[in-house]
C-alpha cells in the first residue's frame, strides 16, 4: 500500500475526535507496553498523556539509551545556494523575496568545507533553495566529490529529485536525504505553498522512498511545527517514519520536529506548540519509534535543547549558519530561518559531556 492511501485511512476529522476521546486509563495502558502500537502513539499524543509527561520523559530516556546509548550525533548545515522558485510563505528564500541571490563557486565550496572541517564535526548536511536551473546535476556532484574529502558523512537537503538522481549523487559520496514534507494537511500544505514544484503534494511526499529506493543509508523526514494543527501533523509525520521502517529496513529513518519561529515569513494563523506539548511530542514519537533517530534543531532556545538530550533526541546541529558560504562570508547573508542557538561546536560539546552524554564527531564509522 502506497503511503498515500494509508495517509487516506485516517483522516484529520478522525484523529481529533480520537485525540480526544482517549481517557487516563488507555495512556496508562499505552505507558506499560514493551511494543507500541499506531493506537497506543495516538493515546501518548493526546491532551490527557499531559498528565503523565514525568513518566513519558522516564520512559524515553530508558528507550534512547537502550537503543542509541548516551550519544548525541552532531553535524553541521552549508547552505551552497538560495535560489528557489517556490513560494512558500514561511520561508526566508520564498521566490518573492527581495533579498540577494548566492550560490558558491566550487572553490568557496570548498573553502567553507575547510573551515566547517576545522571545527570536528566530519557529518555535514548540504542544503540549496529549490532551483535546478542554478545548482544542476553536474554542480552538486563536484560539489559532492569536493565535499566527500572532508567529511565522512553527507547529507543532502534540496529539490526532490528522481530515484536515478539520488543513486548517481550516493556514488559521488552522499549518504543521506533530508526533506520535509513541511505540512501534512492537504488543505493548509495549499495555503502555504503557492507556486513552484512544490505545490506539488504528492511528488514530495514520495521523495523520501526515491531516496530509500536509492539505496542512500538514512532518509530524515518531518513537519514543520506550527503550520498545521501540531498533534496530528505529529501523528502523521510518526505514521510515514513508521510506514518506511517497515517498508525499508535497510534505510535508518529518522525525523525532525522544528517548530515554526513566529517572525517566519507572512505565515499568517500559526498553531502555537508551546514547550509542555513539544516535549510530549518528542517523547510520544521516542516511544513508539524506538529505533528512528530523532533532531533537535537550532530553531529551539538553549535550554530546551539542553534539556531534550536526556529525553529522547539522538542528533543535533552545532555552530550553525544559515546563509549561503556564512562560515567564510565577510558579510552577513540572508537567512533561511533565524537560529535561537548560537552556541559554539565547544560550546554544545561541553553542555553534552555535562549532562553525561557523549558527542559523537564521526556517527557512522564510530555507531557502525
Amino acid at each position: 500500500m502506497p503511503f498515500c492511501d494509508l495517509l487516506e485511512k485516517y483522516p484529520k476529522e478522525f484523529i481529533s475526535g480520537y485525540l480526544n476521546s482517549v481517557t487516563e486509563e488507555q495512556v496508562k495502558a499505552s505507558l506499560s507496553k514493551a511494543d507500541h502500537e499506531i493506537n497506543d502513539f495516538l493515546n501518548l499524543l493526546s491532551p490527557k498523556a499531559a498528565g503523565f509527561l514525568e513518566q513519558m520523559a522516564s520512559k524515553s530516556r530508558e528507550i534512547t539509551v537502550q537503543y542509541f546509548g548516551r550519544v548525541i550525533i552532531l553535524y553541521i548545515p552549508l547552505y551552497i545556494s538560495n535560489y528557489c522558485n517556490n513560494s512558500c510563505i514561511y520561508c526566508g528564500f520564498r521566490s518573492e523575496n527581495k533579498i540577494p541571490r548566492n550560490i558558491l563557486s566550487l572553490k568557496e565550496v570548498e573553502e567553507n568545507a575547510m573551515e566547517i572541517a576545522r571545527k570536528g564535526i566530519k557529518h555535514i548536511l548540504l542544503l540549496t533553495g529549490e532551483d535546478r536551473s542554478k545548482t544542476s546535476s553536474e554542480y552538486l556532484l563536484e560539489v559532492v566529490r569536493i565535499v566527500k574529502k572532508y567529511f565522512s558523512f553527507i547529507g543532502v537537503e534540496m529539490f526532490p529529485m528522481e530515484t536515478e538522481e539520488y543513486a548517481r549523487l550516493k556514488e559521488a559520496g552522499v549518504d543521506g536525504l533530508t526533506v520535509y514534507q513541511e505540512v501534512y494537511d492537504r488543505e493548509i500544505y495549499k495555503k502555504v505553498h503557492l507556486s513552484g514544484k512544490k505545490k506539488d503534494y504528492l511528488y514530495r511526499l514520495d521523495t523520501p522512498e526515491r531516496g530509500a529506493n536509492a539505496k542512500l543509508q538514512s532518509v530524515n523526514i518531518g513537519p514543520l511545527l506550527g503550520l498545521g494543527e501540531p498533534l496530528s501533523e505529529t501523528f502523521y509525520a510518526g505514521l510515514h517514519a513508521y510506514y518506511l521502517q517497515k517498508h525499508y529496513p535497510d534505510v535508518e529513518i529518522s525525523l525532525s520536529v522544528p517548530r515554526i519561529n513566529e517572525a517566519e515569513g507572512a505565515c499568517g494563523e500559526l498553531f502555537k506548540v508551546d514547550d509542555r506539548t513539544f516535549v510530549r511530542i518528542i517523547t510520544a514519537l521516542r516511544i513508539f519509534l524506538k529505533r528512528t533517530g530523532i533532531t533537535i534543531s537550532t530553531r529551539e532556545r538553549p535550554v530546551m535543547r539542553d534539556n531534550l538530550v536526556s529525553l529522547g533526541i539522538t542528533r543535533m546541529s552545532a555552530g550553525s549558519q544559515t546563509g549561503v558560504g556564512s562560515y567564510t562570508a565577510q558579510e552577513k547573508q540572508p537567512e533561511q530561518f533565524s537560529i535561537r542557538d548560537e552556541r559554539s561546536v565547544e560550546e554544545i560539546t561541553r553542555m553534552i559531556v555535562s549532562k553525561g552524554y557523549e558527542p559523537v564527531f564521526k556517527d557512522w564509522e564510530m555507531l557502525r
